[in-house]
């Protein structure tokens, strides 16, 4: 019997795998794909923007020296309202890293590199076993938790985490509902090369229709997030390169130069999913199984990675005190942690996007004053930009360096 079943190989489970296993636990993990699935170049288009306290915690589970040559560091955010073929209104904010100490406010990794390393961390670990397999049942037995593969192989374990996204397989077989909503948006993904250096600016580009991220890459290259209505996007995603490119320019603007297409387009719809409880019965959620959000401020596998670094504090701290940690009062310290930080950012992102994604000349006029005052408060930029860093609220011990 292992310690803990990690169901779901994406990013969020091998994370807490490397976590638990370097405190001793004994960890398997079951992903419905195959390794060589996972380690494709084109397995997923995003890059992900990772705050500092979330590359802290990937330094501390031996990641982040596998990926830190393939980061770009972000030195400044800028956030702009406009329309398309407008450019931005007069009132913006601009964020720049010198205004806190700590270094830059994150770094922006391809998820190709991020996959891959994370694969190989585990192989490296000798606490961690992968299993290739997709889970058919569950059940609670006398001494812990019993897995059933499709292929008939049975796994046992103490406790199961389900890190098996927003339609977690996982939280459904133990009853656990959801709350959210679709937003009417799809994110179109994809990188860009141009002509003139970024300099390490991250730009959130606020439309009717949806915000446009332009995300630094290393090199003259940046990947961009575009929110765009439902059936908007699914025009220009039948596009051919050539016309995709002609609808993306208006938007994205020439103050890098010439754009042009770098690799394979992606799409993904975006909504608003949050589990109602995140513990039950030796069963912990983490990551999109507890919590999706609309990825307007980045913050997705940030809190994901709060998760992770927070479960496996509440755990290896419960262990070394001799308590059982998959008892139910255990776990409810992980779900205190992580609920009002995770319904805080919910809220933030959903009341954020509803507020920017229209044209309402009112609602305009008043968030672009709103800008233009964050940007002359010191003092309340300063806190925003800890913000993004991941340097506020209760941080698990993996994320304070």
């Amino acid at each position: 019997m292992r310690d803990i079943l990690i169901v779901g190989g994406g990013l969020n489970g091998p994370a807490l795998a490397l976590a638990l296993a370097r405190q001793g636990l004994g960890v398997t993990v079951i992903d419905a794909l195959p390794e060589k699935a996972r380690r494709a170049a084109d397995f997923d288009g995003r890059a992900y923007s990772l705050a500092l306290a979330s590359v802290r915690l990937l330094r501390a589970i031996g990641v982040w020296e596998r990926v830190e040559e393939k980061a770009q560091p972000i030195l400044q955010i800028k956030v702009s309202d406009g329309r398309a073929g407008e450019g931005p209104a007069p009132f913006f904010v601009q964020f720049d890293h010198g205004e806190i100490e700590e270094g830059p406010m994150g770094h922006m990794v391809e998820d190709r590199f991020l996959r891959r390393a994370l694969l190989d961390a585990m192989k490296d670990e000798p606490g961690i076993t992968r299993v290739t397999g997709t889970v058919e049942s569950q059940e609670v037995t006398q001494s812990g938790m019993r897995l059933r593969l499709a292929s008939g192989r049975d796994l046992t374990g103490r406790m199961i985490v389900g890190c098996d996204g927003r339609a977690s397989a996982t939280a459904g077989r133990a009853g656990i509902a959801r709350t959210g909503w679709g937003y009417g948006q799809t994110a179109l993904v994809a990188s860009v090369q141009h002509e003139r250096p970024h300099g390490g600016v991250a730009h959130q580009f606020f439309m009717p229709p949806g915000p446009l991220a332009i995300l630094p890459l290393p090199g003259n290259m940046s990947s961009i997030v575009w929110s765009e209505s439902d059936a908007t996007a699914a025009g220009f995603a039948a596009l051919d390169d050539d016309e995709f490119m002609s609808v993306l320019r208006p938007r994205f603007g020439d103050f890098l130069g010439e754009i042009s297409l770098r690799g394979k387009r992606f799409s993904y719809p975006l909504g608003l999913s949050v589990a109602n409880r995140f513990v039950a019965d030796r069963l912990v959620l983490v990551g999109d199984a507890a919590h999706g959000m609309h990825p307007i401020a980045g913050q997705g596998l940030n809190a994901g990675l709060r998760d992770v670094g927070a479960l496996a504090e509440v755990v290896t701290q419960a262990a070394r005190r001799g308590e059982d940690f998959t008892a139910p009062d255990v776990l409810e310290r992980y779900q205190r942690w992580r609920r009002f930080d995770t319904a805080t950012l919910a809220m933030m992102t959903d009341v954020t996007n509803r507020l920017f994604s229209n044209d309402n000349p009112l609602l305009r006029l008043g968030r672009d004053l709103g800008l233009g005052a964050v940007n002359a408060l010191p003092g309340l930029r300063r806190g925003l930009i800890r913000e993004a860093a991941g340097l506020t609220g209760e941080l698990p011990e993996l994320m304070r360096g």
